[in-house]
């Protein structure tokens, strides 16, 4: 006769096995739920598929599923992680999340990537970029979905850390892959942010939008290793000397510039110690909280524009009534802000 414990993983394998279905019901959710809690991955990348999933029935299930394991979410430290082109990011990531496992930490590393449609955020791609990393028991790698759209990328990403949170995992790592806005994207989803860099033949700043900079809490040059050790170094000094011309940021923290090599995995625990030293402050100072609040009101209204707007190029009655002001509009005959009227207008009727 099985015990109460063999009874309960059969249960439970029961239950992965029935919301692997192309559709789940609503008492699977409540399962599905309760098996993310428990940190069942396979239950945990069914729960990732279910919220970037926009067929109307799972869109109702992925709410009832994040009411479910919010309780239980919050309790990571998130860092966002973007870096110049050939800059080695991902071997970072590989080198820095499997320190993390080796100092008893769960790690999961999401990615937002608004340029993946081709793609489709395969899942091997990032798991071939991270090989080591993606075989560690400790550590859960998920590219972001292919949609094309940074606002539904980035929204689904910060769901997916809420669920891997509730999971179980302590520290998030949110990888940039895409350009143009991700980088504001990760930004406002991270506790911490990191920018990744090199030794350039010259400008050592060059390639690094000044907004991107303002963002960076910890500047890392990478690949300080070999014969570029000194390269390294210098870059780091300059990078140094150009953060303390930026305005300080509202935490109260001055970024830090320092080197590091994710193939040698060397500066690793050094640039580990300085997150760990802005955790502690921001807790302290209470900018932790403030900080976390302060997104969660920013993807409110993000969320809210981005819903409004598919709801308003959805509606029968716009999408009628828009390629005649289209056509005004080249002609001369209407300005922009008439022809928005308009529409809101038939918009606000029409609801």
């Amino acid at each position: 006769m099985k015990g109460n414990s063999d009874k309960k993983k059969d249960d439970d394998q029961a239950a992965v096995e029935r919301i692997r279905k192309s559709r789940i019901t609503h008492v699977d959710v409540l399962d599905l739920a309760r098996l993310v809690i428990e940190g069942n991955r396979a239950a945990l990348s069914r729960a990732i598929t279910l919220i970037e999933s926009q067929h109307p029935e799972d869109q109702k299930n992925s709410a009832l599923l994040m009411r479910s394991v919010l309780p239980h979410s919050g309790k990571s430290f998130r860092v966002g992680i973007t870096g110049v082109p050939g800059a080695g990011k991902s071997t970072f990531i590989e080198a820095f999340g499997t320190y993390l496992t080796g100092q008893n930490r769960k790690v999961a590393v999401l990615t937002v990537d608004p340029s993946s449609e081709s793609g489709k955020g395969s899942i091997l791609g990032d798991k071939t970029r991270m090989e080591l990393l993606s075989a560690n028991p400790d550590a859960y790698i998920r590219p972001s979905p292919g949609s094309g759209n940074l606002g539904g990328v980035a929204r689904k990403t910060r769901e997916t850390i809420f669920l891997c949170e509730a999971a179980g995992f302590d520290t998030i790592l949110i990888e940039t892959i895409g350009v143009g806005q991700s980088e504001t994207a990760v930004h406002s989803m991270s506790d911490f942010f990191i920018l990744i860099t090199i030794a350039g033949a010259g400008d050592e700043l060059q390639g690094i939008k000044r907004g991107i900079m303002e963002f960076a809490d910890l500047v890392l040059v990478n690949k300080a290793d070999g014969e570029n050790i000194q390269r390294a170094k210098l870059a780091r000094q300059e990078i140094a000397r150009a953060l303390h011309f930026f305005r300080e940021q509202q935490s109260g923290w001055t970024a830090v510039a320092e080197v590091c090599s994710a193939l040698e995995s060397t500066g690793i625990t050094e640039a580990w110690n300085v997150m760990l030293t802005f955790q502690e402050r921001s807790l302290g100072s209470g900018w932790f909280t403030q900080n976390r609040n302060n997104q969660t009101k920013w993807w409110l209204n993000e969320t809210l524009k981005d819903e409004l707007s598919q709801a308003f190029f959805l509606n029968p009655k716009i999408q009628k009534m828009l390629p005649g002001l289209e056509e005004q509009l080249l002609k001369l005959e209407i300005s922009n802000t008439e022809a928005a009227k308009k529409l809101i207008g038939i918009f606000r009727i029409s609801e």
